[in-house]
């Protein structure tokens, strides 16, 4: 019995400073921008540029925010672009009604109704490794939907392991995600963020303000374990059926950047095989996974030469 109770104690305290340490994070980075009702959830989102420029969406990753496009990129697409950057659905300060939300068919569903609510059409969709999954997903769901495809560092096959650093997303039941997100999570991530960060960025050095201004305290929020454990198990045999219809239903031109150091996906097993579906990969020396916040102006000339060669 007193195991028992020092067991309720202790994660009464992790309830308590999870509590503590998630409004801190929205204190820190309350959302910057406004909301979109769209079936299915929210979208949050923020825009720039001129509205009569193309148009370019920017997809963000597996347990990220739309701070990794306005840390950087943002402001220097936005002089040529009209540039909208979403949280993905359930991610950030975006929700969706349910975990099964997170299938790829399902958010790119979501966001298709967010660009028709915003009255958006023909984009070029840039999606930032899980969201290049998704950003295909949408090309797949509407061939003459989007203008272009420039996928930075994307998910786009199969993968048999999941790299180590998100192995304790792995959880199959949502109310286990639950209960860990609001005990044991948070403090765990606040424990060992750096090492975590370091492989996610490397070989790149993680940035100073990457908690502020990239949004990383965000993390410290259960939303965004919750989000990306299902965006995990989710997706993971959504990409195998995505690869399936390359041959046949991937229409939209456009290309794939990556770096060559990238530690968290192969260039070679993601990035190679999409020049046969018309999207011809280009290797970034020295940089690692996360280019959008430690390459920006390599990525914005990727995107800028994808947008001038490809028709309106």
């Amino acid at each position: 019995m007193t195991l028992f109770l020092a067991l309720l104690a202790f994660l009464a305290a992790c309830a308590l400073w999870t509590r503590i340490l998630s409004r801190q994070a929205m204190a820190a980075l309350p959302p910057p921008g406004a909301f979109q009702a769209v079936p299915g959830g929210n979208i949050h989102f923020v825009e720039s540029g001129p509205p009569d420029a193309p148009t370019l969406v920017l997809i963000h990753g597996l347990a990220g925010n739309l701070h990794h496009f306005t840390y950087a990129m943002l402001p220097l697409l936005a002089d040529r672009f009209h540039v909208i950057a979403p949280d993905r659905p359930g991610s950030g300060y975006s929700t969706r009604n349910t975990d099964r939300a997170a299938h790829l068919e399902t958010q790119a569903a979501m966001l298709w109704d967010f660009l028709d609510a915003r009255g958006v059409t023909r984009p070029i969709l840039v999606g930032h490794s899980l969201g290049g999954a998704v950003a295909l997903a949408m090309a797949l769901a509407r061939p003459q939907g989007a203008r272009a495809l420039a996928l930075l560092s994307p998910a786009t096959q199969p993968q048999s392991a999941t790299p180590d650093v998100f192995r304790p997303l792995q959880l199959r039941l949502p109310l286990l995600r639950r209960c860990l997100a609001h005990t044991l999570v948070v403090p765990a991530t606040r424990l060992t963020r750096t090492r975590m960060l370091r492989e996610i960025f490397a070989p790149d050095p993680v940035p100073p303000d990457f908690h502020t201004k990239g949004g990383g305290l965000l993390a410290f929020r259960p939303e965004t374990f919750i989000s990306a454990s299902a965006d995990l198990m989710e997706t993971r045999a959504d990409v195998g059926a995505l690869t399936a219809r390359y041959a046949t239903d991937l229409h939209t031109p456009g290309g794939v950047l990556f770096a060559a150091g990238d530690a968290i996906l192969s260039p070679a097993h993601h990035g190679t095989p999409m020049a046969q579906f018309g999207l011809p990969m280009q290797l970034l020396p020295g940089h690692g996974h996360m280019i959008p916040l430690t390459a920006p102006r390599d990525c914005v000339a990727f995107i800028t030469r994808v947008a001038d060669t490809t028709p309106p």
